[in-house]
C-alpha cells in the first residue's frame, strides 16, 4: 500500500482525495458550524460570504473544512516536493498531514485556525524560494505579507514573525534592505485591517484583538485517546528525525539551513497552540504541518523498506486507534 502514495502519479491525488473522505467520515459524521468569536471581524466577514452559498449548513462547512485540508495536503506537498525537501517526488506528506489532520475530529471543523494555515503555507512557500531567488525582496514582503495575515486572523499567530526572521537569518546573507522589506510587508495588513475597521465604525475591536490562553486541558477526559495519540505521534516523529539526521548531514550547507528553518517552525507553531485559548479545539491544527514535513521521510526510505513500511502501518493504526478511542 506505501507504493500508492510514494508514486507522483496524478492517480495518486484521486487516491489521496478518496481517502480524506474515509478518514473524515468521524467528522462528517457529527458536523458542526463555525463559532465566530465577539470582535473577530474578518473572520466574521469571511463567513458571511461563505453563509451566501452554505447557508450556516453545518454539514457544509465540515465538507468544505475536510476539502481544504486536502486542498492544503496538496499544497504542502507540491511546496516541499519544489524545493527537494524529500530525495525524490512523492506525495508521503501530503498524506501524512491528511493523517495527522484526522487524529481529531475537531480539525476537520471550519474555523480561523484553518484559514490561518493557508497563510502559514503560503508564507513557507515563499520562504523556501529566498536561496534560489535573484528578487529576494519580492518573497520577503510576500512572506511577511502572510505571515501578518494569519495573525490578524488569530492574534497568537503574530508569533510566526519570529520564523519568517530566523529563516532571513538562515536563508540569506545580511542585508537591511531586506530586513526593511519585511517589516514594511508585516506591517501593510495590519494597516489595511485597522483602516478597513475605522470605515465600518468598528475599530474598537483593535482593542479586543490580543487575546491568549492556554490550550492544554486541567484533567483528561479521555487518557486513553490522549495518551496513545501523544505517544504516537511522538513515535513517529522520533521515525522521522532519525531518517532526517543522514539526510541532511549529506545535504547542502542550504539543506540544513532549510531543515533548521522547519524546526524553528515547528517550535514556533507548538508555541501558538499552547496559548491558545483552551475553546478553540483546533488549535493545534498548525503543529501539523510541520510535523508532517519531519514525519515524511521516515516512509521514503528504500534501503530498509521495513522501516518505511512500519512507519507507514503505523500512521494508519494511529488513525484507526484514534477514530476508536475518541469521545
Amino acid at each position: 500500500m506505501l507504493h500508492l502514495v510514494r508514486n507522483n502519479s496524478p492517480y495518486t491525488v484521486i487516491i489521496l482525495f478518496i481517502f480524506t473522505l474515509v478518514a473524515k467520515l468521524q467528522a462528517l459524521s457529527a458536523p458542526v458550524a463555525p463559532l465566530v468569536p465577539a470582535n473577530h471581524e474578518f473572520f466574521h466577514a469571511v463567513v458571511s460570504v461563505l453563509d451566501v452559498v452554505l447557508r450556516g449548513s453545518a454539514f457544509g462547512y465540515t465538507l468544505l473544512g475536510a476539502i481544504m485540508l486536502f486542498g492544503q495536503a496538496i499544497y504542502l506537498n507540491s511546496v516541499c516536493i519544489r524545493y527537494k525537501l524529500l530525495t525524490k517526488p512523492t506525495y508521503l506528506i501530503a498524506y501524512m498531514y491528511i493523517v495527522l489532520t484526522s487524529v481529531l475530529p475537531a480539525f476537520t471543523y471550519f474555523g480561523e485556525v484553518m484559514l490561518v494555515n493557508w497563510c502559514i503555507i503560503g508564507c513557507l512557500d515563499f520562504i523556501l524560494r529566498l536561496p534560489h531567488t535573484s528578487q529576494p525582496r519580492i518573497h520577503i514582503f510576500n512572506a511577511a505579507f502572510l505571515a501578518s495575515m494569519a495573525a490578524v486572523l488569530h492574534f497568537q499567530a503574530v508569533a510566526f514573525i519570529i520564523l519568517l526572521f530566523a529563516a532571513i537569518v538562515f536563508l540569506r546573507p545580511f542585508n537591511i534592505g531586506e530586513w526593511m522589506v519585511a517589516i514594511v510587508g508585516y506591517i501593510t495588513p495590519l494597516y489595511l485591517y485597522a483602516g478597513v475597521l475605522f470605515l465600518f465604525d468598528k475599530e474598537m475591536a483593535l482593542l479586543h484583538w490580543p487575546e491568549y490562553g492556554w490550550s492544554l486541558p486541567g484533567h483528561l477526559n479521555a487518557p486513553l485517546y490522549i495518551i496513545g495519540t501523544l505517544i504516537g505521534i511522538l513515535t513517529l516523529t522520533i521515525s522521522g528525525i532519525f531518517v532526517l539526521q543522514s539526510f541532511v548531514s549529506k545535504g547542502s550547507i542550504y539543506t540544513r539551513r532549510i531543515w533548521s528553518s522547519i524546526a524553528v517552525f515547528l517550535l514556533m507553531a507548538v508555541a501558538v497552540s499552547l496559548i491558545t485559548d483552551i475553546s478553540e479545539k483546533n488549535a493545534w491544527l498548525m503543529v501539523m504541518i510541520p510535523l508532517s514535513i519531519i514525519i515524511a521521510p521516515a516512509l521514503s526510505v528504500e534501503k530498509t523498506k521495513s522501516f518505511s513500511n512500519f512507519a507507514f502501518y503505523f500512521s494508519l493504526v494511529l488513525l484507526i486507534f484514534c477514530q476508536l478511542t475518541f469521545k
